[in-house]
Formats: structure tokens, C-alpha cells, sequence
């Protein structure tokens, strides 16, 4: 099933030949009693299923296979030896920001963390902001049981997996919506960067490749620059709200992976600071709409992109004048995989714009207007004033991605153009090795001249000391043989020796020219030497073939020539002769 399928399918992580239990189809109810099992937490009043009995108790489709397939098992499996922190954050109606500090979730204080969770919180309150650093079993399963949230949530931000829908839609009361947001980030390199008493780099160290020929195209790897010792590396942004009268939730997840992903307490931090800005708090206390408070969530996110965009432009600086000093062939190899991490980048940005619009084209049920009922005019001039910063603030991101979009179609553009100055520098390179050996290949070339022309020089005196040193009677008067002998032998070796020579050499060719008077192809020959004069069909275009030869064809070449000499004599007279007739036919 593809992954961008998971959230919205009635089966989640059911794939077409998955086994179905036949068990779950005739007892839908199957779960009831699993979820009446006796356990050792408290419980509070009214409580009817422990949280540990979720996800199965709340949502009967996710069962222990399911579980299991999206990894949400794996998790509640080591509930007793995970742990996970919780770090609270009020927003106050009147636009302050207070912190309420943070929670351990250990196995030894279940009961008084989950007794802590169900705390009235006060009237003063607008939104409350939970962020979770490290996602234990135990915290998956009293935050889903809490307030109720999808197990789609959980799996999603284990998986990665970009999702953003809206469930337990109640008209003008109540919604929860969900984001998971994929975006890249900026740190500094941990094999370069000096520890930190909060630095941990035992996940990463190991996955950053040193050199440049280190380097593989995988887009969901960490992008080392190394021009400034920089990662540009894979976050994520994964955010659930709860929008209600009375009860308006914010939980961020920050689970322990294998990158550095943004911590809990940092962005518990920022967004802290969110409040201090006069700007966002004029927002939060015009407007009830907890909407906005995940809007600074993704400014978070917009801030993080716009800086390792700019890092990312640096570096191609630094590689522009590098290609111009080197053509290492480890320089193409790097170019390649940043080109991979642009076209990636560019499927995160849409998916950002597409959640942006999703947030903006999902406003809260509270804040829609009222068709029947009593009408409180004073709340309805809030709705529409919130509505209008609604759809400012959200214009504003959605500017801001557009610009990211341009700059990383720019960067994309430079670096193409590196590329090509590369293959350019290579071709010159190229071109410089291939003139000095052309001017090496001269230079041996007038040597060899000089030799010739030296050789040349002392060929008539050879020639004379060959000549006079023949063993024949005329020159020599001791010699055995005379010189008619030595003609005998030597002109007929010669003849042989130039006859295997042109046989072997030899091509017959065949024409096809078609005469102009009738539609049969008169046949002609000629002969060309070492494919010398060979004319071809592709060639002249004047359907001349070579005749296939074979070895005794080639052994009477002279009748074959003399053939084919008197076949071309005759068809020049045959031509001729039409002509002067069709000539005399139009006089």
C-alpha cells in the first residue's frame, strides 16, 4: 500500500495479499473483551477502558498485525523500559505564554502521570501545548486514550509518512486535525563540531560520509557541505490538535531516531519565545483560534528551510570556483547527488504548500459562522476578524514557500551550470592533452621525413652494391648461375606475387541503373582496387552493389576485369546510341 494511503484507508497497513482473520469479520466485537481484561493501573472516575488497552480498545480495526506493521507494537512492547519527558506550555487568553514545566514518564510513575494528564486545567487557559521528547509506549497510549487521537498520528510520525486530514469532526463545536511535516534542516557537522554536555552524535556520526567519493545518492541521508562543515539533514514536524471549547490541545512529537531531529525542548523553547513578540501576541489575544499557535509551529519549520537553503547556496559558490581549479572526477560524483537533493527538495515544498492550504482551507468549527440559532453579534465580529488574520498570516507562509521554491529552482539552475563548466573544463582538458599530441605526432612525423629522405639518398648506391654483388657470371666470373637465370626467376615471382596481391584486393561491382525507356535494370560492372573507386547504393545513390567473390572467382581476376571492362565499353555504345536516337526522335 502506497504510503500516502495509510491515513485514509478504512484498513490501515492491510495490504491486498495480507491474510484477513476470518474471527474479526463474524465477531466485529472480538476486542471487547480484550479491552475488559483486568489491569494493575488506576483508574479515574468514569473511566470505562484503561489507557493501556489502546489502540485496539478505541479503534477495533488496529489490530496486534496491524500494530505490528506500523511498528506502533514495537513500541508499546518496551513500555516498561522506555521512557519518554513531557514538556508543557499555556497560552493564556490574554496572550501570555507560561510554561509548565516538564513531566518524567517512567514506569514507576504511570499512575501519577496519567492522573496528571487528566487535571482540569483553568479557565484561563486557551491553549495548552504538550511536547513529548522521546515517544514511549506509554506516552502513545495515554495521549491517544486522552484525547482521543488516531493511531494514524503514531504511525505516521514513526514513518516518516507526509499526512494531514481532520477527524472527529463535531459543526461549530470541535475537530482534531493532524499534520506530518517533512522538512530539512541545517546543523553543524557532527565529525567536525566540538562536543556538547547536550550533543549526541552516536546515531549520526556513523552515517556521514567523509569524503566527497563517500558520497551515495540517497535523498533521505544527511547532505554533508563541506565547505562549511555543514549537514543538511531530514526533520520532521509532527503535530496533532484538538480544537474544542474547553479543551484545545497542541502535542508535538519528538520521538528518538536515528537523525537529529529537532528536540522537544527546543521547540518548546521558540515557541515560548513566540510569546514575547508583540506581533503574535496582538494574534492570540484578539483571536480565540488555537489555529495560530500551530501556525508558529510552521514558521519554525519555514525559518529552518530558508537557512539551509542559504547554506546550500554557499556551498554551490564554493564549488563554482572549485571546478574551475580542479576536474577531480569526485567533483562530478558530488554535484550529482546535490542535484538528487534539489529535485527531493522540491517534492518537500509542495507537500509544505499543500499543508498550508490545508490548514488555511480547514478552520476551526468554532470559529464558523452560525446559520440558525441565536446569534451573539459581538463573537461574530471576532470570527470574522480572526478569519481575516487567518487568511493574512496563512498568505504570508504560503509567500515565504514561493520564494524558497524560486530560490531552490535558482540553485538548481547554478547548479547545472557547474556541471556544464565542469564537463567544459574536462573537454578542454581534453583538448589540450590532444594538441600536444598532434604536436608530438608532427614532430615524430618530420623525423620520420628526415629518415625517408636520408634512406632515399642512399637507395641508388644500395641499389648499385645489390646489383654487383649478384652471384651471376656476368658480374662475378666464379658465380654458378648468370644473369638470364636470375630474370627467369624473378619476373615470374613477381607476376604470382602481384596476382595473390589484386585477388585478394579485387571488388567487382554490379550496377542497377534503370534505363529511362524500360523498366528492366540493364546489369554493368566496373572494378575498384583496395576500395578504391567503390561506389555503393547508401553512397552515389546510383544502386551500384559489390558482386560477392569466391576464391576461384578471385584467382581470374584478369578475366573478370577484362569482363567487366568490356561490359562498361559496351553499355557507354548502347547509351550512346539512345541518345542520338531520342535525339533525333525530338528534332
Amino acid at each position: 500500500m502506497p504510503l500516502w494511503l495509510y491515513y485514509t484507508s478504512p484498513w490501515p497497513f492491510v495490504d491486498i495479499d495480507d491474510e484477513v482473520d476470518p474471527a474479526r469479520i463474524k465477531d466485529p466485537d472480538s476486542h471487547l473483551p480484550m479491552s475488559a481484561e483486568a489491569c494493575v493501573h488506576a483508574q479515574t472516575p468514569g473511566q470505562e477502558v484503561c489507557w493501556c488497552k489502546y489502540p485496539q480498545a478505541f479503534y477495533p480495526n488496529w489490530t496486534p498485525r496491524q500494530q505490528k506493521k506500523s511498528r506502533i507494537a514495537k513500541i508499546i512492547e518496551k513500555r516498561k523500559t522506555d521512557s519518554s519527558t513531557i514538556y508543557y506550555l499555556d497560552v493564556m487568553k490574554d496572550g501570555m505564554f507560561i510554561s509548565g514545566g516538564k513531566r518524567e514518564l517512567r514506569h514507576k510513575t504511570l499512575d501519577e502521570e496519567w492522573f496528571y494528564i487528566q487535571r482540569t486545567r483553568s479557565k484561563r487557559v486557551q491553549v495548552r501545548a504538550l511536547f513529548v521528547s522521546g515517544l514511549s509506549g506509554a506516552a502513545l497510549q495515554m495521549l491517544g486514550s486522552k484525547y482521543n487521537i488516531e493511531p494514524f498520528f503514531f504511525s505516521s510520525t514513526i514513518g516518516w509518512i507526509p499526512s494531514r486530514f481532520q477527524t472527529h469532526v463535531v459543526p461549530h463545536e470541535s475537530d482534531h486535525i493532524t499534520i506530518t511535516l517533512n522538512f530539512i534542516r541545517s546543523i553543524q557537522n557532527p565529525t567536525t563540531a566540538p562536543p556538547t554536555p547536550q550533543s549526541s552524535v552516536a546515531s549520526t556520526i556513523y552515517r556521514v560520509p567523509r569524503t566527497a567519493a563517500d558520497l551515495i545518492i540517497d535523498t533521505q541521508a544527511p547532505l554533508p557541505l563541506r565547505s562549511s562543515n555543514l549537514l543538511l539533514l531530514p526533520d520532521q514536524l509532527a503535530v496533532h490538535m484538538v480544537r474544542s471549547p474547553t479543551a484545545n490541545t497542541i502535542i508535538s512529537l519528538h520521538p528518538n531516531t536515528e537523525h537529529q531531529t529537532t528536540r522537544a525542548e527546543d521547540l518548546h523553547t521558540r515557541v515560548h519565545l513566540t510569546g514575547t513578540s508583540v506581533y503574535w501576541s496582538n494574534i492570540f489575544r484578539e483571536s480565540p483560534d488555537p489555529t495560530f499557535v500551530f501556525l508558529s509551529l510552521l514558521w519554525y519549520a519555514l525559518y529552518a528551510w530558508d537557512e539551509a537553503l542559504e547554506h546550500l547556496y554557499n556551498h554551490l559558490c564554493f564549488l563554482e570556483m572549485e571546478v574551475l581549479k580542479t576536474n577531480d572526477i569526485e567533483m562530478t560524483q558530488e554535484l550529482h547527488v546535490i542535484r538528487a537533493h534539489l529535485l527531493h527538495f522540491e517534492s518537500l515544498l509542495q507537500d509544505f504548500h499543500k499543508t498550508v492550504m490545508f490548514v488555511k482551507d480547514t478552520p476551526n468549527p468554532q470559529m464558523q459562522p452560525v446559520v440558525d440559532g441565536v446569534v451573539d453579534e459581538e463573537f461574530e465580529k471576532v470570527k470574522e476578524r480572526s478569519a481575516s488574520m487567518m487568511e493574512r498570516e496563512c498568505g504570508n507562509i504560503l509567500l515565504e514557500i514561493e520564494r524558497l521554491e524560486r530560490s531552490r529552482q535558482m540553485q538548481e539552475k547554478r547548479l547545472k551550470n557547474v556541471m556544464d563548466l565542469g564537463f567544459s573544463s574536462v573537454n578542454i582538458e581534453d583538448s589540450r592533452r590532444m594538441k600536444t599530441l598532434t604536436e608530438a605526432a608532427v614532430k615524430d612525423s618530420a623525423a620520420m621525413k628526415q629518415i625517408a629522405y636520408l634512406t632515399m639518398a642512399f637507395m641508388p648506391a644500395s641499389f648499385v652494391a645489390a646489383v654487383f654483388g649478384m652471384n651471376v657470371s656476368e658480374i662475378n666470373p666464379e658465380g654458378l648461375m648468370d644473369l638470364a637465370h636470375y630474370v627467369a626467376v624473378a619476373i615470374p615471382l613477381t607476376i604470382v606475387t602481384i596476382w595473390i596481391i589484386v585477388a585478394y584486393q579485387i571488388q567487382i561491382t554490379e550496377s542497377s541503373i534503370r534505363d529511362t525507356d524500360d523498366s528492366q535494370a540493364e546489369p554493368s560492372s566496373s572494378h575498384t582496387f583496395y576500395g578504391y573507386g567503390k561506389r555503393t547504393a547508401d553512397g552515389g545513390g546510383n544502386g551500384v552493389k559489390v558482386k560477392e567473390l569466391d576464391m576461384w572467382d578471385r584467382l581470374w581476376w584478369p578475366v573478370l576485369l577484362m569482363s567487366s571492362i568490356v561490359d562498361k565499353i559496351k553499355r557507354r555504345r548502347q547509351r550512346a546510341s539512345k541518345t542520338r536516337i531520342q535525339a533525333v526522335m525530338h528534332s
